[in-house]
C-alpha cells in the first residue's frame, strides 16, 4: 500500500485544509460525550491493585492481582527492581494522544498510570503518519536500535518476522497469560480473532492496538423518508432499507445517485491503495464460507469466474460515484459525507464518532447516520456477508530491545480489556475499538455511539484478513495496479485478473513457495465462518 494513502488517512486528522473539520471533532469530542463528574476520592476499589482513579466509573478499568493487567504490572515492577527503567515506543504521531492525554476529566493519562504503577519510564517517539513501516525497516536494517517496540500495520507482521527484526512472543504469552481469547472480554471470534490480529505462521508476533474493520454506514434521513421509500418501492418492488446484498447496494446506490443535486449513491473508495479493500468484500463473499485468494496448494484463485465477476461489479459501481472517484481518498470521502453528499459509504469505524457529533458544527449529517452490516450474497441458501481488515496498527517487540520481556508486559497491559477499553474511548487518537469489552463499555459507546458499536461488533465477526504473508506489499500492489487498470479501462476484468495471477505466481516463487504455503494455511484459521439467513 502506498504511503500516500496512509498519509491521507492519518493526515486527515493531523493537518489542515479539508481535515480541519475532523481535527475540530477530535478536540471537542470530550465535551460532546459528557464524561461523568470526577470523583473527589482517588482510591482503588476494594481488592484492586491498579488502574485509573479520579472519575466516575473508573472502577471498571481497575484490576486485581490475577488479571492480565495485574500480572503484567506486578511482573514489570519486579523487573524495575532488577534494573529495567525505560521502554522506547515508536508510535505514529496521530495515535500518541490516546496515551498521553488524560481522559475523561480527572483521570490520569495511560502513560502516567503505567509509569506510576511500575516505575518504568515510557518514552514515546513519534513516527510520521504513513511512515511507520519505513521507519521500522530502517531501524531493523541499520541495527539502529531506536525503538524497543514498533507499531506498524497489522499485515506487515509476516514481512517483519521473516527479517528477524521482531521477536516471537510465545514464551511471554505462556508465562503471563494475556487472555486475549476470553469469551466475554477478549477478541471477537476468540482464538480465531487472536490468530487474525496477533499471529503469523501460528506464533504470536504482535499485540493489536487498533480496530480498522471497514464498516458500512448510511443516511437514515434518506432511507426513512416516506416519499423516497415509495419511489424506491414502486421502482424495484421491494422496501427501501439498508442493503443486505451487493445487488441491493448497487440498486439503492443508483436510486440515490443524483449528481445534479450533489448526491452520490455510495462512496466506498476506488483509489489506488484503498480501493482494493472494497473489491475484497465483493470477491470473498462469492464462496461459502469464503471465496479464498489461494487454494491449499498455494495456487491463486482470483483468475476465475468469481474474480472476474467481482471485478466487473467493481467497475460497474463507478456509475454511482464521483467522476473523479479513482482519485478519492479519506479526505474527500469524509468531507463529502459530512456535507450530506452521499447515501452510503464504507469507512473506518470512527466515521460516526467524528461526523455524528453535535459539537461538530461543520457536519450536516449529525443525527442522520445509521450503521449496517456489509452487503453479501446468497450462496447455498445462506447469506455470505464479509468485510475486511485494513491498516490496523499492531505493536511488536524489536529484536534489538534491551528488555524484551518488559516490552511485552507493557503491551499485555496496554492491550488488555480494561486498559484498552479506557484508551479507545479517549478521542485523542486513532485507535479504534475491537475487543468484546470495548463494545459494551459505556465510555466507548458514548464516543462511538451505541447504534454503531453493535454493528461494528458484528462486522468484526464477518471480517476477512487482507494478505498477511511475506511479500504482502508486493501481492497487494499487483492486485491494486490491475484493479486500477480495469477501472480506467486500460484492461478488461479478465485481463486484470489474469495479469494479477501471473504477478502473484512470480511473487510466490521469489518469496519462497514452501514458506508461503505454510503462511497461507495458518492464515485460513483467521477467516470467518459465520453465515446469515436469507430473508
Amino acid at each position: 500500500m502506498s504511503n500516500l494513502v496512509r498519509i491521507s488517512r492519518r493526515g486527515l486528522l493531523a493537518s489542515g485544509g479539508k481535515a480541519a473539520l475532523l481535527v475540530g471533532a477530535v478536540g471537542i469530542a470530550p465535551k460532546f460525550i459528557r464524561p461523568g463528574r470526577a470523583y473527589a476520592a482517588d482510591a482503588l476499589a476494594a481488592g484492586m491493585i491498579g488502574g485509573p482513579t479520579g472519575f466516575e466509573g473508573a472502577e471498571r478499568y481497575q484490576y486485581g492481582p490475577d488479571t492480565p493487567e495485574g500480572r503484567a504490572v506486578e511482573a514489570a515492577k519486579a523487573m524495575k527492581a532488577g534494573g529495567v527503567d525505560r521502554i522506547v515506543l515508536g508510535l505514529s504521531d496521530g495515535s500518541i494522544g490516546q496515551l498521553t492525554q488524560p481522559f475523561p476529566a480527572g483521570a490520569p493519562s495511560i502513560k502516567d498510570l503505567w509509569e506510576r504503577e511500575t516505575g518504568i519510564t515510557l518514552e514515546i517517539v513519534g513516527v510520521p503518519n504513513g511512515q511507520e513501516f519505513t521507519k521500522t525497516m530502517q531501524d531493523i536494517s541499520t541495527k539502529g536500535g531506536a525503538y524497543d517496540i514498533y507499531a506498524v500495520e497489522w499485515n506487515r507482521l509476516g514481512d517483519l518476522a521473516e527479517t528477524g527484526g521482531i521477536i516471537k512472543l510465545d514464551d511471554f504469552v505462556a508465562k503471563h497469560r494475556p487472555e486475549w481469547d476470553d469469551p466475554e472480554a477478549g477478541y471477537v471470534n476468540g482464538a480465531s480473532g487472536v490468530s487474525l490480529l496477533n499471529q503469523y505462521r501460528g506464533s504470536t508476533y504482535g499485540v493489536s492496538l487498533d480496530g480498522d474493520f471497514q464498516t458500512w454506514v448510511y443516511r437514515t434521513d434518506l432511507f426513512n423518508d416516506e416519499a423516497e421509500k415509495k419511489a424506491f418501492s414502486d421502482k424495484h418492488g421491494y422496501e427501501l432499507a439498508a442493503p443486505r446484498t451487493w445487488k441491493q447496494l448497487d440498486e439503492i446506490s443508483l436510486f440515490f445517485h443524483r449528481p445534479d443535486k450533489n448526491m452520490l449513491g455510495s462512496t466506498d473508495i476506488r483509489n489506488q491503495g484503498w480501493g482494493y479493500t472494497n473489491w475484497y468484500q465483493r470477491y470473498v463473499s462469492m464462496g461459502s464460507p469464503n471465496q479464498f485468494l489461494f487454494d491449499d496448494t498455494g495456487t491463486p484463485l482470483i483468475n476465475s469466474e468469481a474474480g472476474i465477476a467481482a471485478t466487473r461489479e467493481y467497475i460497474d459501481s463507478l456509475a454511482y460515484k464521483s467522476p473523479d472517484a479513482i482519485s478519492w481518498g479519506w479526505p474527500e470521502q469524509y468531507g463529502n459525507f459530512a456535507k450530506g453528499g452521499a447515501a452510503m459509504t464504507c469507512a473506518f469505524s470512527n466515521l460516526p464518532k467524528f461526523l455524528d457529533n453535535p459539537a461538530n458544527k461543520d457536519s450536516a449529517v449529525t443525527g442522520k447516520i445509521g450503521s449496517m452490516l456489509p452487503p453479501g450474497r446468497e450462496v447455498d441458501g445462506k447469506l455470505v456477508s464479509r468485510s475486511v481488515l485494513w491498516l490496523n496498527l499492531s505493536a511488536s517487540v524489536s529484536s534489538q530491545a534491551k528488555n524484551p520481556e518488559a516490552c511485552y508486559l507493557f503491551l499485555q497491559w496496554l492491550g488488555s480489556s480494561r486498559i484498552y477499553a479506557w484508551m479507545t474511548a479517549n478521542p485523542g487518537g486513532y485507535f479504534d475499538p475491537f475487543r468484546l469489552s470495548d463494545f459494551s463499555d459505556p465510555l466507548v459507546r458514548q464516543t462511538y455511539h451505541a447504534y454503531h458499536m453493535d454493528v461494528v461488533r458484528e462486522t468484526v465477526a464477518r471480517t476477512v484478513p487482507t494478505i498477511n504473508y511475506p511479500g504482502a506489499t508486493a501481492f497487494h500492489n499487483a492486485l491494486d495496479e490491475n484493479l486500477v487498470a480495469a477501472l480506467t479501462k486500460a484492461k478488461t476484468a479478465e485481463q486484470a485478473m489474469a495479469d494479477t495471477e501471473t504477478e502473484w505466481l512470480r511473487i510466490a516463487r521469489r518469496t519462497g513457495e514452501d514458506k508461503l504455503l505454510e503462511a497461507i494455511k495458518t492464515n485460513k484459521a483467521a477467516w470467518p465462518t459465520i453465515l446469515d439467513p436469507v430473508v
